[in-house]
């Protein structure tokens, strides 16, 4: 028998709705395609903006949505996607399959799918081939209501208002695709760049660093003890890789068990990798005004079979649910100082939660753990003690969070084993329950939706019982469940 505690008298702190954010790359198919098609496209659009892709976005409340990079994002020079559409520049895009980018989709259409989608827009800026002259302008004319010419520029281009951007990011990785820096390096012009970033009316920017990648230490060091107090938030970047190694990183779709409990060891390690950091930050940061950013995350597989290898197209079964329920609770854990998770990418790419083809849409099983997941936007992050045996070296049975909203108590419980369901008690300590429903997704580990069926989906779950205090209930293998006690 595996137990729950939940003590909803000790709070972690506020669980941050942006913990549940996307990213969104000119990459592959994420952009075009994906999320945008045209004005002109016979899939049904609003201002060219994909109306079934926004609609399930909107559905699971995305709250704020990263562009336009990645390592784009150090090459893409903003005002190449601005004004009219014919005049725009056109590029070769060098990191993703060497396409030709001709920036129809650029600051004024991002702001517009953002409008659309109800989230807050996090711009990534470009250091490592941009000037700060450059970095400074695009601020400005996304933030001023002042009378300039750079201002001007943007009323030219049908927007009077200012958009109010307050998340902006000083460059990416630019320990690799943005600079091949040393943090040395990246810390001085971190400092140059970030001063030209320039506050506007009552809109206060949140200036984002260059954090690090997975378990370099020494960069968040290196960074927190020079720029800490010239910084909001410092990010970090962590995917699972299930293979050996970056050129032998596994199928999406074709693989054995023991690869499952691999990939699902790897996904927890993320969480002593963040604990690390956070130590780091605390020395140099003991008030806390410096967040922490997992800006990109999810699994990385091999692209799926005859598709462009630098598009990144892969699948996404139940194990990248799984991989995506244990990511959400380590950040949900740490949320006293982890202020915002983007997830490795929204359409298309990677751990996506969306795939198109033509007007066709699949909603995938990730898609459905963020469905699951929403209540916990912007709760109170309960205490939450998980004993459980393990199913594989790293890899207990369960895993679970909780949080407090509204006079509602939301549990969210993951059972990793491939095939063997969990008997659980959970208690619930300093919330009354008068009443619970709850939501399952489960399958087998390889389960997937396609274009002609979508067998992975959330159902009415009746399986939770409610008496004295304490739930209990039997979770399937390969389930992550949302249980709901008012």
């Amino acid at each position: 028998m595996a137990s729950i505690t939940v003590n909803a008298r000790r709070c972690a702190g506020t669980v941050n709705r942006n913990l549940f954010g996307h990213f969104s790359e000119h990459l592959g198919r994420c952009i075009y395609q994906g999320l945008y098609v045209g004005e002109d496209s016979s899939i049904p659009n609003v201002n060219g903006i994909r109306t079934d892709v926004a609609e399930a976005l909107k559905k699971i409340k995305i709250p704020v949505l990263r562009w336009p990079g990645g390592c784009f994002a150090d090459e893409y020079h903003w005002r190449d996607g601005i004004g009219p559409k014919a005049d725009r520049k056109r590029m070769v895009n060098t990191h993703w399959g060497y396409v030709v980018e001709d920036n129809s989709f650029g600051t004024h259409e991002f702001m517009e799918l953002c409008r659309q989608l109800g989230c807050e827009p996090y711009v990534n800026g470009n250091l490592g081939s941009g000037t700060v002259r450059e970095m400074s302008e695009w601020v400005e004319y996304l933030n001023s209501d002042g009378d300039s010419s750079v201002v001007r520029e943007r009323w030219q281009n049908g927007r009077k208002e200012a958009y109010g951007v307050k998340y902006f990011g000083v460059g990416n990785e630019n320990w690799g695709c943005g600079g091949n820096m040393r943090p040395e390096y990246y810390a001085d012009e971190y400092r140059r760049y970030q001063t030209y970033c320039r506050n506007y009316g009552e809109n206060k920017l949140c200036r984002i660093a260059c954090g690090p990648s997975e378990a370099d230490y020494n960069w968040m060091e290196v960074l927190m003890k020079n720029d800490a107090r010239f910084m909001d938030a410092i990010t970090m970047h962590y995917y699972t890789v299930p293979g050996p190694d970056w050129q032998h990183k596994g199928s999406a779709t074709a693989f054995t068990e023991t690869e499952y409990y691999t990939t699902l060891r790897k996904a927890r390690a993320i969480e002593p990798i963040i604990e690390k950091h956070l130590q780091i930050m605390d020395r140099y940061d003991p008030e806390h005004h410096v967040g922490l950013i997992v800006d990109e995350w999810g699994t990385w597989h091999d692209v799926e079979p005859g598709t462009n290898p630098g598009f990144l197209y892969q699948q996404n079964t139940m194990r990248d649910a799984l991989v995506a329920a244990l990511s959400l609770n380590a950040f949900i854990r740490h949320c006293d100082r982890v202020v915002m998770a983007n997830i490795a990418q929204t359409v298309n790419v990677l751990q996506a939660v969306v795939l198109t083809e033509g007007d066709k849409m699949a909603l995938t099983p990730t898609y459905h753990v963020f469905d699951l997941y929403q209540a916990h936007q912007d709760g109170a992050s309960a205490d939450c003690f998980v004993q459980s045996e393990p199913v594989a070296d790293g890899v207990p049975q369960l895993d679970a969070t909780a949080s407090v909203k509204n006079g509602a108590l939301t549990l969210t419980v993951a059972n990793a084993s491939a095939d063997k369901t969990a008997d659980v008690t959970a208690s619930l300590d300093g919330f009354a329950a008068k009443a619970v429903s709850a939501r399952i997704l489960t399958g087998a580990i390889s389960d997937y939706n396609d274009f002609t069926h979508a067998s992975v989906a959330p159902k009415a779950w009746d399986g939770v019982k409610l008496a004295d205090g304490q739930l209990t209930f039997t979770l399937p293998a390969c389930a992550v469940a949302e249980i709901t006690c008012l």
